[in-house]
């Protein structure tokens, strides 16, 4: 099975070179790489110490900068390490001030992750949510380095749990503790004999709700959803504008919408501009003299999405069409009803919003256009809004169980 995995890292890799030629991202991955070892030379000191997190992106990222901002705070003596599997997380976090030092993991084989730790010796190691690899873990437990998942979630389906899952598994008998958003993954680790586990819940709704109490305000943002019901489309993809789009060609309700697409490219946003008729604005093209005359706004750039989600009410979160749902703690930390596709098994967060009357999952136009219906009837959009504040309120304090546990271990 070793070797197996170690052909399948060996593939996934030459593919990506192949990639490179071609595709920005691809070529980001490469290339970043090749840079690590000569980043750490350069940069580290043999006085650090080092707490290390591993992040696959940067909603990974998001997760754990509770958990780093509360090390800076208790134990400011110690350097904190990030890296990133994801292009997409490190070119944005790569100049954080959560941590001292940032950069690229190195591909998962036993020379690297022998080189890695040697170079790094970290006195902790957090994984944030997933991104098992074997030959790190397993360097770690040999070198006794306490190792933790945070915000872990497990499902049925994955490889641990299967007959055939023993390498796999083999991965996870090298943590320390898992701490664990739902007791569904408590009980899946339980029943293949790893009881070192905590449930502490999801770090992000954390950091979610810190940000909600002093969010960035965007006057112009403010006057366009001024006196008027809001939907919003949040990292939105194709599948959600054209539900929207369709949706806003056929009523006659009186909502403002405001897209926010998870692609700016010039490209996309011609493709945006051509669903719509008409009454619509760019962001970069708006000022507060003019913005009121239009009932839709584009927003063609990136960075402000999680404070627009203050103005409005309605959030349609992009991502559920393709089974990659983007950040829905985001829209409700600031009370949003908030819907999405129906590809969501993969976050459980979802499920728990449906379930707490917060959310909605849709599959069509048709279903969008009931589900808004209902929320038009009397009081149900102030439930609706008040469950989704509710959830994030009542998930507070993963952060503070994390640190109780792991500070008794130094």
């Amino acid at each position: 099975m070793v070797i197996l995995y170690q052909f399948s890292i060996f593939l996934y890799t030459q593919l990506l070179r192949i990639a490179s030629l071609f595709n920005p991202k691809a070529k980001q991955w490469i290339e970043g790489r090749k840079n690590t070892f000569a980043y750490l030379d350069k940069n580290l000191s043999s006085s650090d110490e080092l707490i290390w997190f591993h992040c696959a992106s940067l909603g990974e990222f998001e997760q754990g900068k509770p958990l780093m901002e509360r090390l800076k705070k208790e134990q400011p003596h110690y350097k904190i390490l990030v890296t990133f599997f994801s292009p997409s997380g490190y070119e944005l976090r790569k100049n954080t001030d959560f941590a001292d030092y940032v950069c690229y993991l190195p591909v998962d084989t036993k020379t690297n992750a022998i080189q890695f730790i040697h170079k790094v010796q970290p006195k902790k190691v957090f994984f944030i949510k997933y991104e098992f690899w074997n030959f790190y873990l397993q360097e770690l437990k040999q070198q006794q380095i306490p190792t933790y998942l945070i915000s872990g979630v497990f499902r049925p389906s994955q490889l641990f749990f299967k007959p055939y899952g023993c390498f796999h598994r083999k991965m996870l008998r090298c943590f320390t503790h898992f701490f664990l958003q739902n007791t569904t993954s408590e009980k899946l680790l339980h029943q293949i004999n790893i009881e070192n586990t905590t449930v502490s819940g999801d770090t992000r709704i954390d950091n979610v709700f810190k940000n909600s109490l002093n969010p960035k305000k965007i006057p112009l943002i403010k006057k366009f959803t001024a006196n008027k019901k809001t939907i919003v489309l949040g990292s939105s993809w194709q599948n959600e504008e054209e539900i929207i789009s369709n949706y806003i060609s056929s009523t006659n309700k009186a909502f403002n919408y405001i897209i926010a697409p998870h692609d700016i490219s010039k490209a996309h946003i011609k493709k945006i501009e051509s669903l719509l008729k008409n009454n619509y604005v760019l962001y970069s093209n708006a000022t507060l003299e003019n913005v009121q005359k239009f009932n839709i706004l584009i927003i063609d750039n990136i960075g402000i999405l999680a404070s627009v989600y203050q103005y409005t009410d309605i959030a349609f979160v992009g991502g559920g069409f393709s089974g990659s749902l983007h950040n829905i703690l985001e829209p409700a930390s600031f009370g949003n009803a908030i819907l999405f596709g129906p590809k969501h098994k993969k976050f459980h967060e979802a499920a728990e919003l449906i379930s707490a009357k917060g959310a909605f999952s849709i599959d069509s136009l048709d279903d969008f256009i009931a589900i808004v219906n209902h929320l038009s009837v009397e009081n149900q959009l102030e439930n609706t809004c008040n469950a989704s504040k509710k959830y994030i309120e009542d998930g507070i304090g993963a952060t503070d169980k994390i640190w109780e546990i792991i500070s008794k271990q130094d």
